[in-house]
C-alpha cells in the first residue's frame, strides 16, 4: 500500500506514519520540513500548501491512499484534493467533533447538525475550519473521501497536555484535587487506534462522515487518575470533589482540570457522542491503562509537552500549583 500522509510530523499525523510503517506500507510524508522527523524509509516531499505551487512536489506521483490532518484554511484541502483527484484514489480527512453545530445534544451521532462552512474560506474558529475542510474534500472526492471526526485524542505524542499534566501532577505528589466523580464517564480516544482504524477503513475504500471516538465509559474520572497513580508510581494522594464548589470557584473543566467535562456541562456532548457506527466499521480501544503508561514512558523520555509542529500556541492546560492548593484548602477540605 502506498500512503501519502499531508503532514505527518504532528501527534495524529505522526502516529499515522508509524502505524504505517509498522504495516511495511510505502509511505511519503508532504510538509514544510520545519519540525520534526520521520521514521527510517520514509519518503519526504517538501512543500507549503498554503502558497502558490506549494503543491508542485506532488506533481506526478501515484498513491493509493492520501490522509490529510490539516486544521487550517478549508481552502488548503480543497487545492490539494483537486491536485491528488488523478493520482488517489481515496482521501481520508482527519476532522473533529468540533465541527457540529451547538446546541449538541449527548448521545447524538454524526446525523447532528454540522456549522456552516465554506470549501473555498481562508479563515474561520477551529469548528467551521474544520467543517469547510470536510466539505472541500467531499467537493472534490464525493463518496471516496472518508471524514474522521475524532474526539478527545490520548496517547504517547500528545502536544496538547492533557494527559500529560495528569502524569506530571500526579507524579509531584501529595494531596491532588481530583475532580468528580469517580464514575464520571470519559470518551476519548487512543492516537494509535485512531491511526490503525483509519488506515485500515482508508485502505478499505470506506467513504463517509465517522465519530472516531471510544465508546462513553471505556473509563472514567477515576480509573483515568488511578490508572495515572499506579504508572507513577506516586505517593499522591486522589481528593475527590463534588463538581458544585470546583464550578463555583471558577475552574473550567476541560482546561483547568484537563480531561474533565461534568454532567450538565454545556459542553459534555463531547464525552457522550454515540459511536456505534465506528465500532460497527471495526474501531476497536485498548484499555486506559495502556496508554496511560505508554504516555508517561514517552514522557519521561522526551522530558515534556513538544510543540505543535506548524501550528500557532496553545494557552497552556491546568492548574497553577498555588492555585490548586487554594482550591484543596476551600472546596475540599480534609
Amino acid at each position: 500500500m502506498r500512503l501519502l500522509v499531508l503532514g505527518g510530523t504532528g501527534f495524529v499525523g505522526g502516529a499515522v506514519v508509524a502505524e504505517a510503517v509498522r504495516r511495511g506500507w510505502s509511505v511519503t510524508v508532504f510538509n514544510r520540513g520545519l519540525h520534526g522527523g520521520t521514521p527510517r524509509g520514509v519518503h519526504r516531499l517538501r512543500g507549503d500548501r498554503t502558497t502558490p505551487d506549494g503543491l508542485a512536489a506532488l506533481a506526478g506521483g501515484g498513491w493509493d491512499l492520501v490522509v490529510d490532518t490539516w486544521d487550517g484554511a478549508p481552502r488548503a484541502v480543497r487545492d490539494a484534493a483537486r491536485a491528488l483527484s488523478h493520482a488517489v484514489p481515496h482521501y481520508v480527512y482527519v476532522s473533529s467533533a468540533s465541527v457540529y453545530a451547538e446546541p449538541v445534544a449527548p448521545g447524538s451521532d454524526e446525523t447532528a447538525r454540522v456549522v456552516e462552512a465554506a470549501a473555498d474560506a481562508v479563515d474561520g474558529d477551529y469548528p467551521r475550519l474544520k467543517a469547510g475542510a470536510e466539505r472541500a474534500a467531499v467537493q472534490v472526492y464525493g463518496e471516496r473521501a472518508l471524514l474522521v471526526r475524532a474526539g478527545l485524542i490520548l496517547g504517547p505524542g500528545e502536544d496538547i497536555g492533557r494527559l500529560p499534566w495528569w502524569l506530571h501532577r500526579v507524579a509531584r505528589g501529595g494531596d491532588v484535587l481530583a475532580p468528580g466523580p469517580r464514575d464520571l464517564p470519559v470518551q476519548y480516544v487512543d492516537v494509535r487506534d485512531l491511526a490503525a482504524w483509519l488506515l485500515d477503513q482508508g485502505a478499505a475504500g470506506l467513504g463517509g462522515a465517522y465519530d472516531v471516538v471510544g465508546r462513553s465509559g471505556h473509563t472514567t474520572m477515576g480509573g483515568l487518575l488511578d490508572a495515572v497513580v499506579a504508572v507513577t508510581g506516586s505517593d499522591a494522594v486522589l481528593r475527590w470533589t463534588d463538581p458544585a464548589p470546583i464550578l463555583a470557584a471558577g475552574v473550567e473543566p476541560w482546561n483547568d482540570l484537563p480531561i474533565w467535562i461534568p454532567a450538565g456541562h454545556p459542553y459534555r456532548w463531547m464525552q457522550e457522542r454515540n459511536v456505534t457506527r465506528a465500532y460497527a466499521a471495526g474501531l476497536v480501544c485498548r484499555p486506559v491503562a495502556e496508554t496511560v503508561a505508554d504516555t508517561w514512558r514517552w514522557l519521561r523520555e522526551v522530558g515534556r509537552v513538544p510543540a505543535r509542529a506548524g501550528r500557532p500556541a496553545r494557552a497552556p492546560v491546568g492548574l497553577d500549583p498555588a492555585r490548586e492548593a487554594a482550591l484543596l484548602a476551600t472546596v475540599a477540605p480534609r
